[in-house]
């Protein structure tokens, strides 16, 4: 038996969660599968301590805690320890159990556990609950034939599975939503998230097998100059100064951003899963202690990893997996005094993907119907259809002579249509008023075909909306027409001073 006495205390919000769930303990049967919903930062593993402590106290029986991460394991640990329950962690280095029964919960690593029980080599008497951390990722199912007359309690912040073939709602019977993100701000348990979103184009990505964008083309398209030079820019523009967290889609962009950040001055760390655990301690230290510091990361710090100073958060990647995506964000949400808010930099279109991140969720539809979620999720097309492109200041300035430079592609498109014009007609305007523009800011005529090279930007994105009005926007086919668009122009400025 476990002692009465405990210091934790929950919240409302915990308690009556709490609640909810030890009505199926007490009333559903010993086998029952529940899902248990709350936002990162919510304290689910508060949460899960006092399940633990109460059930123990209650039945007598044992209880099992899986995790995916040794990091993982060793918090959920020591959690149990402040609320005085007795626990062991079943790691490598423990290939049996003879001291069993002077434990009332063992916390394990799913492929540890798994490899002790397929092996016989070690049995856990008395299990009535087995409780499952991130129960999202699939890798936990294997072990329910171990455990097919105990209670299962999956705890997620997302309960939307990591595998689109293996859904949740196959291993769970019922879910139960916790308090949302939005509340948890409102009452004061989460800081807000103030999120400035960079247009970045993502057709080059391609999607592998997992559903989310391959580290391969991401590395082509984040490793790039423009890229790296968008990322410092939006770090001098929101970030400089303050604790920063970057996270990035595979290692070599995760050393690109930290030699472009070391060239440009700053003093950043680079961590990913090859770092030693030495490192890896030394690296987190430093960036505890240092109120400015930059590190740049691969995944790693999605999970298990809890630095409440983080000020800034940068996607600096592309995703489509909505658990990884509030996971990222997540890191930053932990309230302290004097931090109320924090900053998300998305330079991956992902809010335009998923929405907000403290935007409403309708988690049983996504639970119960994952399929129409997933199909229902934006694609990179449309969201690009939406960019609008705002030229540079300085850039701005290079044609100050000229007062009018806004041209409405699919106006002008429509309006061609509605006349009989051929639609090549638009671009035709285009390149007239690009040609106007570098004419009546340039001395000459080699100023100007000069000057033409800083509309780069800007025709391609009138290439990219023309495309898309007559639905033929193969990339192939959009360099075309810019290599066209661009010869076109060099024609006509050439007219203009001849004239």
């Amino acid at each position: 038996m476990v002692e009465a006495k405990v210091e934790k205390k929950l919240y409302d919000y915990q308690e009556e969660d709490l609640k909810k769930i030890f009505h199926y303990l007490n009333e559903a049967p010993d086998n029952f599968n529940l899902l248990y919903q709350l936002p990162t930062g919510g304290g689910k593993t508060v949460v899960f301590s006092e399940i633990v402590r109460r059930y123990i106290e209650r039945t007598e029986k044992k209880v099992v805690i899986l995790t995916h991460r040794i990091e993982l394991c060793k918090q959920t640990s020591k959690m149990l320890d402040g609320f005085q329950v007795k626990n062991k962690i079943i790691n490598s280095k423990v290939k049996e159990l003879p001291d069993q029964d002077e434990y009332q919960c063992f916390v394990a690593m799913v492929e540890t556990l798994n490899n002790r029980l397929s092996d016989e080599k070690l049995e856990v008497d008395n299990v009535g609950l087995v409780i499952i951390d991130e129960a999202h990722y699939n890798s936990f199912t294997k072990l329910f034939k171990y455990f097919e007359d105990s209670f299962i309690l999956g705890v997620t912040a997302t309960p939307l599975s990591s595998n689109i073939k293996l859904p949740m709602k196959d291993n769970y019977q019922e879910l139960i939503v916790g308090n949302s993100i939005s509340s948890l701000i409102q009452e004061g348990f989460l800081a807000k998230a103030e999120t400035i979103c960079y247009d970045v184009g993502l057709t080059s990505l391609q999607v592998g097998i997992n559903g989310d964008y391959t580290v391969k083309s991401s590395e082509d398209l984040y490793t790039n100059l423009t890229m790296q030079e968008k990322l410092v820019q939006a770090y001098e523009e929101h970030c400089k100064g303050k604790k920063t967290l970057i996270f990035n889609n595979g290692i070599n962009t995760s050393w690109y951003v930290y030699h472009t950040f070391k060239d440009a001055g700053y003093e950043i760390k680079h961590l990913d899963n090859t770092c030693s655990k030495k490192e890896r301690k030394e690296i987190l230290k430093w960036f505890k202690h240092k109120p400015d510091a930059i590190l740049t990361s691969v995944s790693i710090l999605t999970t298990g990893f809890d630095e409440p100073s983080v000020e800034n958060i940068i996607l600096n990647r592309a995703t489509k997996s909505l658990t990884l995506y509030y996971q990222m964000i997540g890191r930053g949400s932990r309230k302290i005094p004097n931090k109320d808010t924090f900053k998300v930099i998305d330079l991956g279109n992902n809010m335009a993907r998923f929405g907000l991140w403290d935007a409403p969720v309708d988690w049983q539809l996504i639970f119960s119907n994952p399929d129409y979620f997933l199909e229902n999720i934006r694609g990179d097309e449309e969201i690009e259809q939406e960019f609008t492109y705002k030229m540079p200041q300085e850039v701005r300035e290079l044609f100050k002579n000229s007062e009018d430079i806004s041209f409405d592609i699919k106006k002008k498109y429509n309006q061609a249509v509605n006349n009989g014009e051929k639609s090549k007609a638009v671009l035709e305007e285009s390149i007239e008023q690009h040609a106007q523009m570098c004419v009546e800011n340039s001395e000459d005529v080699f100023d100007a075909r000069i000057l033409a090279q800083e509309l780069k930007d800007d025709i391609r994105d009138r290439v990219k909306r023309y495309s898309y009005c007559i639905i033929n926007n193969t990339k192939n086919y959009r360099d075309w027409l810019f290599e066209d668009y661009c010869r076109k122009l060099r024609f006509r400025i050439n007219e203009k001073f001849q004239d």
